[in-house]
């Protein structure tokens, strides 16, 4: 990248950042979906824009995850600082981070099987006690299906519309990702499993379980 294209971009996203960016980090954080966030910002932006927005912002913040949770995967957020010289003029430096490496995990593994007494719901709810939310994911293959797929279906007939809204407004990669299991991922999960459209595993980093159902 030339050194003119950069300062562009870099100006461009802190116009960005300054109109809107800070408004849409912080709806993704009061659990908006894209849909919401796009109808409550003030400054006109592109809803490409603000897809990557919330994406990159849920990379960064944890809340998903791009590799298997407790393989001590470094990941990279990017910044942009403005800075002045002595004489007033403003530049822009790139600023790198590396979240620390956690420790990788040996995980027990365990097949889940839903009983009368074992509800998938109230299984997830209490291990996500035991372990807080922070540290408990469900694995997430949205990005590798395609819209006739069974699981695209699946997503249309069992889901409710703001759950739908949820997963279609985020641009999930053509991989396996990782959702912490927040209240919302976790309502989806068991509407997924419970009509039969989703198989996945839930990972639960204090106790070092992986659930296969």
């Amino acid at each position: 990248m030339s050194e003119q294209h950069y300062f562009k971009k870099a100006l461009s996203d802190f116009t960005y950042d300054v109109a809107s960016g800070g408004a849409v980090r912080h709806l993704t954080d009061v659990g908006y979906t894209v849909k919401q966030i796009m109808e409550n910002l003030s400054y006109p932006t592109p809803y490409k824009r603000v897809q990557r927005t919330v994406w990159e912002h849920l990379l960064n913040t944890g809340v998903i995850l791009l590799e298997e949770p407790g393989t001590g995967t470094l990941q990279e957020t990017v910044t942009y600082v403005k800075e002045y010289n002595k004489y007033g003029k403003a530049s822009f430096r790139r600023i790198t981070k590396q979240q620390e490496k956690p420790e990788n995990l040996l995980f027990k593994e365990e097949r889940f099987v839903e009983s009368k007494e074992n509800k998938l719901d109230d299984f997830l709810l209490k291990k996500c006690a035991e372990n807080e939310e922070k540290s408990s994911y469900v694995s997430c293959p949205f990005g590798l299906c395609s819209k006739t797929s069974p699981i695209s279906e699946y997503l249309d007939i069992l889901l409710e519309e703001g759950q739908r809204e949820y997963l279609s407004g985020l641009p999930w990669e053509r991989r396996l990702c990782y959702h912490r299991l927040d209240r919302r991922m976790r309502e989806i999960t068991v509407r997924l499993y419970s009509g039969g459209g989703y198989h996945g595993c839930c990972y639960f980093l204090k106790t070092a379980e992986k659930i296969v159902f």
